[in-house]
């Protein structure tokens, strides 16, 4: 954990650290239970304890006081931001992993139709390690005050409905693929 601190501290402030250690320990632990009961390997598994720890790692260039990141982007922005972070620092799967984590993904008519900030392509999870990690991290808010507290799968469901129910299905898809 040590070298994904540090790696933090690089680009974040001392707060922001705190906060994403504790975020992502609470990602981590639910993602560690969907790679046991899919029997991941060992190397997977690897993969995606580091991207829970650093998949919100582009917050720090956002404008978000509340987590103590004072930069000028817009936090719609911070999973596409993490990806040039994490690829400059030379790991492009985790970069892939970190654009491609917001709620259940970004479509192209996703960032049509809501008039987003963002590069025009797919930000949706492909591989395995990016949907576990995307559904892992539905159940975490990144609140100083509700850093520990795990998300109802109602209350997750709750919060995709606002995208419409197609965000819903595919959230309940993953929950069967899943829920041990």
């Amino acid at each position: 954990m040590l070298a994904l601190r540090e790696l933090l501290q690089r680009h974040c402030t001392p707060r922001t650290v705190e906060i994403l250690m504790v975020h992502g320990k609470m990602v981590a632990g639910k993602a560690m239970e969907v790679c046991g009961h899919l029997n991941l390997d060992a190397d997977s598994r690897k993969l995606v304890l580091e991207a829970a720890y650093l998949h919100d790692i582009g917050v720090c260039l956002t404008s978000a006081a509340e987590i103590g990141c004072n930069g000028t982007e817009p936090y719609i922005r911070h999973g596409v931001l993490g990806r040039e972070i994490l690829e400059a620092e030379g790991l492009p799967l985790h970069a892939l992993i970190c654009e491609r984590h917001t709620g259940v993904g970004l479509t192209i008519e996703d960032i049509d139709s809501q008039k987003l900030p963002l590069p025009r392509r797919d930000m949706t999870p492909h591989s395995l390690a990016e949907r576990v990690i995307c559904f892992s991290d539905l159940f975490f808010s990144k609140n100083p005050e509700h850093l520990e507290h795990e998300k109802s799968v109602e209350k997750v469901r709750k919060g995709l409905a606002r995208y419409g129910a197609n965000k819903v299905a595919i959230f309940d898809s993953w929950l069967a693929e899943f829920a041990a």
